[in-house]
């Protein structure tokens, strides 16, 4: 056991196969666009459990049955190389015979992988044991650690976390603390538990001089998704680090409907942004951590186009504008309606004419209104400082009189 090398084990190796620095060498083919999911090359871009829980996630949430039995079919494979023998019989149980015999229950594969855990287990107590009774701190960090990869091979998320926390008390270096955190992250997605990410994420840049920049990205990933999952969309990347960097513009690449999208939403041709998002619906849908998010998400896109649409203008023709976002002027009328009433668009509609007329404040007379105020303030506080000027100089006190 090497206290040194923080880069082995499962654990850490899933951490860079889900889009670490071996995802360099995949297909850079596009992985989503209108047309039905490449659920291959999709997948190609994970390893492990998390692999294997989109792939379920597809399964279960995809209509057509040819691609729920290929996301199943690819998760099979997928736990048979791993040790969770739990999630295996749950994956039989899912395909139900329908991919032949060469996909029914192992029964042998199960009882040999339960086995060699159970022996596992025991060795990992023993050493454990011995590195306790000789409190030798770094290996008893490491120990811990194993039993984390342990538990997590074998899909116990709640065991990992735990065993991977106890890591804590054993630090003795900023490395040691980093890997813990983001062995904590790891498992704490996989549980959906994103207030723990949150808060390991802030551990772990309290020790900048341990990150590296693959580590940094990673964290900020994490802090995305937990800021996704608490609805703090705004917090999201602006344009400066979405179409002006070059690094994340090399990614887009890889989703070419989303990259045009989101130029089209800044150069304001709307009616061609939203039509992308239209395509690329279903397949969001589809996403494990974005699926609960998408309606929302397409409301309030929709909302901020029209809400810059009709900003930079004193009056906007109805009819033109509903053309603009392929829609009924009928239906455009309820959304302008509902974005005015919510305070959204300071305007008033002419429905007779189909107008939108903005109400930008007169700002000449907004200014001749303060200043009148500002007068009238100063007035009262001269008068104020008069009148207690005078009371003490003719040492006036005036007691309120009791009521009986």
């Amino acid at each position: 056991m090497d206290g040194d090398d923080e880069t082995a084990g499962p654990m850490i190796d899933e951490i860079y196969a889900n889009g670490g620095e071996e995802s360099e060498n995949r297909s850079r083919r596009a992985i989503m666009s209108g047309d039905q999911l490449d659920i291959e090359a999709y997948a190609g871009l994970y390893a492990g459990r998390t692999k294997i829980m989109r792939l379920l996630f597809i399964a279960e949430n995809n209509k057509n049955p040819t691609v729920q039995l290929e996301a199943l079919r690819m998760a099979y494979d997928e736990i048979k190389k791993g040790e969770n023998t739990q999630l295996f019989r749950e994956v039989v149980q899912k395909i139900d015979g329908r991919l032949g015999p060469d996909y029914d229950m192992d029964v042998a594969w199960c009882d040999a992988v339960d086995r060699r855990a159970e022996q596992k287990k025991e060795k990992l107590e023993n050493e454990l044991n011995a590195y306790r009774t000789n409190l030798i701190k770094e290996s008893i960090r490491m120990g811990y650690n194993d039993f984390g990869d342990f538990y997590y091979a074998h899909g116990q998320l709640g065991d990992a976390f735990k065993s991977y926390v106890r890591t804590r008390d054993y630090c003795t270096t900023s490395k040691h603390i980093i890997h813990m955190c983001m062995s904590a992250i790891l498992v704490s997605i996989e549980m959906g538990q994103f207030s723990h990410v949150s808060s390991y994420v802030s551990k772990a840049e309290q020790a900048p001089e341990a990150l590296d920049p693959i580590t940094v990205a990673k964290l900020r990933c994490a802090a995305g998704l937990a800021n996704l999952e608490a609805k703090k969309y705004k917090l999201a990347a602006r344009k400066s680090k979405v179409i002006d960097n070059s690094n994340f513009r090399n990614f887009l690449e890889l989703v070419p409907e989303v990259r045009e999208l989101i130029n089209d939403f800044y150069s304001s041709h709307y009616a061609s942004c939203l039509e992308y998002l239209g395509n690329l619906k279903a397949n969001l849908l589809l996403d494990i951590h974005l699926h609960d998010h998408v309606e929302t998400l397409y409301d309030q896109i929709r909302h901020k186009a029209l809400i810059q649409y009709t900003h930079p203008f004193v009056s906007v023709d109805l009819n033109m504008m509903a053309n603009a976002f392929k829609t009924t002027v009928v239906g455009l009328e309820k959304e302008l309606e509902a974005l005015i009433t919510d305070n959204q668009i300071q305007a008033r509609i002419d429905s007779h004419n189909k107008i939108l007329y903005a109400r930008h404040a007169d700002q000449r007379n907004a200014t001749f209104q303060r200043v009148l105020e500002t007068g009238r303030e100063f007035d009262r506080d001269v008068r104020s400082m008069l009148l207690r000027s005078n009371l003490i100089k003719h040492d006036y006190n005036h007691r309120a009189l009791r009521k009986l």
